[in-house]
């Protein structure tokens, strides 16, 4: 792989999305999908193999949750740069995921506006949560008080 360009892991159980997320990140010039995995286990595996600057990581997998195989990344790799794609904009996901060590939170509805960009601004070291997951995320702090470094601040 060309120096500059970002290797991304796409991790959904829909082959369909995964397509999706192929055609839009491969058509850029600086990233690439380098691998692609259905399941938890398979992620880690993928993780391993090709050591991808961004993961994107569905939280709903058919063996593990995206959760547990974050964990399982990030203990063995804790540099892992790992961007949650979900249709969950939850609290209690939300909160559980940048626990987990998400670097990114995206819904999957906003996919084609907000994929490339927060991609970009993660493997630059930024967190990049989404909007409306932000003021849940905000809104359910007053219900559980979380430190600074586990909202990522």
């Amino acid at each position: 792989m060309n120096p500059g360009v970002i290797s991304v892991l796409t991790v959904d159980d829909h082959p369909l999305l995964r397509k999706g997320i192929v055609g839009l990140v491969n058509a850029e010039s600086d990233m690439k999908v380098v691998a692609e995995a259905s399941t938890g286990a398979e992620a880690t595996k993928q993780f391993k193999q090709h050591r991808p600057a961004i993961t994107l990581m569905d939280l709903q997998l058919p063996d593990m949750s995206g959760i547990e195989a974050m964990i399982a990344i990030r203990q063995e790799f804790p540099e892992a740069r790992i961007i949650v794609l979900t249709t969950y904009a939850g609290d209690v996901q939300v909160v559980r995921a940048l626990k987990a060590g998400a670097r990114g939170y995206l819904l999957k509805a906003d996919v084609n506006e907000e994929l490339l960009d927060t991609i970009r601004s993660v493997n630059t070291g930024h967190r990049r949560i989404h909007p409306e997951v932000a003021a849940e995320l905000a809104e359910y702090t007053g219900k559980e008080a979380l430190t600074v470094r586990e909202i990522g601040c």
